[in-house]
Protein backbone atom coordinates (compact mmCIF):
# COMPACT_ATOMS: atom_id res chain seq x y z
CA UNK A 1 0.00 0.00 0.00
CA UNK A 2 1.42 3.39 -1.13
CA UNK A 3 0.64 6.08 1.52
CA UNK A 4 0.80 9.65 -0.13
CA UNK A 5 2.50 12.27 2.21
CA UNK A 6 2.39 15.62 1.32
CA UNK A 7 5.72 17.72 2.15
CA UNK A 8 3.57 20.75 3.59
CA UNK A 9 2.40 17.71 5.91
CA UNK A 10 5.60 16.51 7.59
CA UNK A 11 6.68 17.17 10.93
CA UNK A 12 9.83 19.57 11.39
CA UNK A 13 11.06 23.18 12.31
CA UNK A 14 12.75 25.66 11.82
CA UNK A 15 15.90 26.73 14.08
CA UNK A 16 17.44 29.42 12.96
CA UNK A 17 20.39 27.47 11.10
CA UNK A 18 18.64 24.61 10.46
CA UNK A 19 15.39 23.90 8.40
CA UNK A 20 13.95 20.39 8.63
CA UNK A 21 11.29 18.19 7.47
CA UNK A 22 10.54 14.51 9.50
CA UNK A 23 8.72 12.04 7.07
CA UNK A 24 9.20 10.21 10.73
CA UNK A 25 8.52 11.06 14.61
CA UNK A 26 11.80 12.63 15.45
CA UNK A 27 12.83 14.96 18.03
CA UNK A 28 9.99 17.36 18.86
CA UNK A 29 7.43 15.99 15.81
CA UNK A 30 5.75 13.14 17.37
CA UNK A 31 3.01 11.20 15.35
CA UNK A 32 2.47 7.29 16.35
CA UNK A 33 1.24 6.62 13.10
CA UNK A 34 4.47 8.09 11.81
CA UNK A 35 7.25 5.66 13.74
CA UNK A 36 9.08 3.84 11.23
CA UNK A 37 8.44 1.59 8.03
CA UNK A 38 10.33 -1.56 8.83
CA UNK A 39 13.82 -1.16 9.54
CA UNK A 40 13.40 2.21 8.21
CA UNK A 41 13.57 4.79 11.23
CA UNK A 42 14.13 8.38 9.95
CA UNK A 43 14.31 10.40 6.69
CA UNK A 44 14.72 13.87 7.42
CA UNK A 45 15.05 16.78 4.93
CA UNK A 46 17.87 19.33 6.03
CA UNK A 47 18.56 22.68 5.06
CA UNK A 48 21.69 23.42 6.67
CA UNK A 49 22.84 27.41 7.22
CA UNK A 50 26.31 28.35 5.92
CA UNK A 51 28.75 28.10 8.67
CA UNK A 52 26.65 25.91 10.88
CA UNK A 53 25.90 22.36 11.81
CA UNK A 54 25.63 19.85 14.40
CA UNK A 55 28.13 20.28 17.05
CA UNK A 56 29.20 16.76 18.38
CA UNK A 57 27.06 14.22 19.58
CA UNK A 58 26.83 10.51 20.25
CA UNK A 59 24.58 8.21 18.37
CA UNK A 60 24.50 3.81 19.05
CA UNK A 61 22.84 1.17 17.28
CA UNK A 62 21.76 2.94 14.04
CA UNK A 63 23.29 3.03 10.47
CA UNK A 64 22.99 6.44 9.29
CA UNK A 65 23.30 7.48 5.49
CA UNK A 66 23.41 10.88 4.50
CA UNK A 67 23.21 11.85 1.13
CA UNK A 68 23.82 15.66 -0.01
CA UNK A 69 21.45 17.21 -2.32
CA UNK A 70 23.48 21.14 -2.46
CA UNK A 71 26.31 22.08 -1.02
CA UNK A 72 28.50 19.89 0.83
CA UNK A 73 28.34 18.51 4.55
CA UNK A 74 32.04 18.06 6.56
CA UNK A 75 32.14 15.18 8.87
CA UNK A 76 34.32 14.64 12.55
CA UNK A 77 34.35 11.87 15.00
CA UNK A 78 35.90 10.22 17.70
CA UNK A 79 37.81 7.63 16.27
CA UNK A 80 39.36 10.12 13.87
CA UNK A 81 37.46 10.15 10.73
CA UNK A 82 37.08 13.39 9.05
CA UNK A 83 35.84 14.21 5.74
CA UNK A 84 33.83 16.45 2.85
CA UNK A 85 30.98 15.06 1.17
CA UNK A 86 29.90 16.87 -1.66
CA UNK A 87 26.56 17.54 -4.29
CA UNK A 88 25.64 13.72 -5.24
CA UNK A 89 27.75 11.81 -2.92
CA UNK A 90 27.09 9.84 0.23
CA UNK A 91 28.83 9.25 3.51
CA UNK A 92 27.42 6.30 5.78
CA UNK A 93 28.50 6.18 9.43
CA UNK A 94 27.34 2.54 11.22
CA UNK A 95 27.08 3.70 14.80
CA UNK A 96 27.69 0.20 16.22
CA UNK A 97 28.37 0.35 20.24
CA UNK A 98 29.04 3.92 20.11
CA UNK A 99 30.63 6.80 18.56
CA UNK A 100 30.39 10.94 18.44
CA UNK A 101 30.82 12.98 15.63
CA UNK A 102 29.79 16.12 14.04
CA UNK A 103 28.24 17.69 10.80
CA UNK A 104 28.91 20.52 9.60
CA UNK A 105 28.29 23.13 6.74
CA UNK A 106 31.85 25.00 5.94
CA UNK A 107 30.27 26.43 2.34
CA UNK A 108 28.90 29.92 1.79
CA UNK A 109 26.02 28.12 1.00
CA UNK A 110 23.21 26.23 2.54
CA UNK A 111 23.79 22.62 2.32
CA UNK A 112 20.53 20.40 1.69
CA UNK A 113 20.72 16.81 2.34
CA UNK A 114 18.95 13.88 2.91
CA UNK A 115 19.44 12.05 6.71
CA UNK A 116 18.14 8.28 6.48
CA UNK A 117 18.93 6.12 9.83
CA UNK A 118 18.16 2.63 9.42
CA UNK A 119 17.80 0.08 12.27
CA UNK A 120 20.18 -2.75 12.27
CA UNK A 121 19.23 -6.30 13.15
CA UNK A 122 22.02 -6.81 16.13
CA UNK A 123 23.32 -4.34 18.54
CA UNK A 124 26.71 -3.27 19.11
CA UNK A 125 29.51 -3.73 16.89
CA UNK A 126 32.51 -2.06 15.56
CA UNK A 127 31.84 1.39 14.63
CA UNK A 128 33.19 3.30 11.28
CA UNK A 129 32.57 5.72 8.59
CA UNK A 130 33.02 6.07 4.99
CA UNK A 131 32.04 8.43 2.29
CA UNK A 132 31.81 7.48 -1.54
CA UNK A 133 31.72 9.61 -4.52
CA UNK A 134 29.14 8.97 -7.49
CA UNK A 135 30.44 9.81 -11.17
CA UNK A 136 27.86 12.78 -12.03
CA UNK A 137 28.49 11.99 -15.75
CA UNK A 138 27.16 8.11 -15.12
CA UNK A 139 23.35 9.00 -13.98
CA UNK A 140 23.11 12.89 -15.49
CA UNK A 141 19.75 13.58 -17.11
CA UNK A 142 18.88 9.71 -17.01
CA UNK A 143 18.14 6.49 -14.41
CA UNK A 144 20.90 4.37 -14.42
CA UNK A 145 19.85 0.99 -12.40
CA UNK A 146 22.50 0.47 -9.65
CA UNK A 147 21.46 -2.36 -7.58
CA UNK A 148 18.79 -4.27 -5.97
CA UNK A 149 19.06 -5.47 -2.43
CA UNK A 150 16.26 -6.99 0.34
CA UNK A 151 16.07 -4.29 2.65
CA UNK A 152 13.37 -1.60 3.92
CA UNK A 153 14.72 1.62 2.45
CA UNK A 154 13.97 -0.15 -0.95
CA UNK A 155 10.88 -0.34 -0.41
CA UNK A 156 10.38 3.21 0.52
CA UNK A 157 12.15 4.24 -3.15
CA UNK A 158 9.43 2.23 -5.00
CA UNK A 159 6.98 4.11 -2.96
CA UNK A 160 8.88 7.22 -4.04
CA UNK A 161 8.40 5.90 -7.09
CA UNK A 162 4.80 5.59 -6.96
CA UNK A 163 4.30 9.03 -5.56
CA UNK A 164 6.12 10.62 -8.40
CA UNK A 165 4.28 8.20 -11.14
CA UNK A 166 0.80 8.55 -9.62
CA UNK A 167 0.20 12.02 -8.14
CA UNK A 168 -0.30 15.67 -9.95
CA UNK A 169 1.65 18.04 -8.03
CA UNK A 170 0.99 21.69 -6.96
CA UNK A 171 4.37 23.15 -8.23
CA UNK A 172 7.10 22.68 -9.59
CA UNK A 173 9.13 23.08 -6.43
CA UNK A 174 7.47 19.93 -4.70
CA UNK A 175 8.15 18.32 -7.81
CA UNK A 176 11.88 18.53 -7.66
CA UNK A 177 12.04 17.67 -4.15
CA UNK A 178 10.98 13.89 -5.05
CA UNK A 179 13.39 14.17 -7.93
CA UNK A 180 15.66 14.42 -5.54
CA UNK A 181 14.14 11.74 -3.66
CA UNK A 182 14.34 9.31 -6.14
CA UNK A 183 17.65 10.14 -7.21
CA UNK A 184 19.16 9.62 -3.68
CA UNK A 185 16.96 6.43 -3.23
CA UNK A 186 19.13 5.21 -6.27
CA UNK A 187 22.60 6.50 -4.77
CA UNK A 188 21.77 4.53 -1.36
CA UNK A 189 20.83 1.47 -3.14
CA UNK A 190 24.65 1.38 -4.43
CA UNK A 191 26.01 3.02 -1.33
CA UNK A 192 24.40 0.47 1.17
CA UNK A 193 26.18 -2.44 -0.83
CA UNK A 194 29.72 -1.08 -0.88
CA UNK A 195 29.03 -0.56 2.47
CA UNK A 196 27.98 -3.99 3.81
CA UNK A 197 30.77 -5.10 1.32
CA UNK A 198 33.03 -2.61 2.91
CA UNK A 199 32.33 -4.09 6.60
CA UNK A 200 32.19 -7.65 5.54
CA UNK A 201 36.02 -7.42 4.48
CA UNK A 202 36.57 -5.87 7.23
CA UNK A 203 35.49 -8.97 9.24
CA UNK A 204 37.19 -11.45 7.20
CA UNK A 205 40.59 -9.67 7.26
CA UNK A 206 40.06 -9.58 11.21
CA UNK A 207 39.53 -13.29 10.94
CA UNK A 208 42.62 -14.23 9.59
Amino acid sequence: MIELRPYDSLGGGHHGWLDTKHHFSFADYNDPHRVHWGDLRVWNDDEIAPQSGFPPHPHANMEIITYVRQGAITHQDNLGNRGRTEAGDVQVMSAGSGIQHSEYNLEPETTKIFQIWIMPRGKGGEPSWGAKPFPKSDRAGRFVPLAIIGITIFCAALAGIGWAVGSNWDSARHALRYVDFLVAAGILALAVVWFVRRRRSKAVASRS
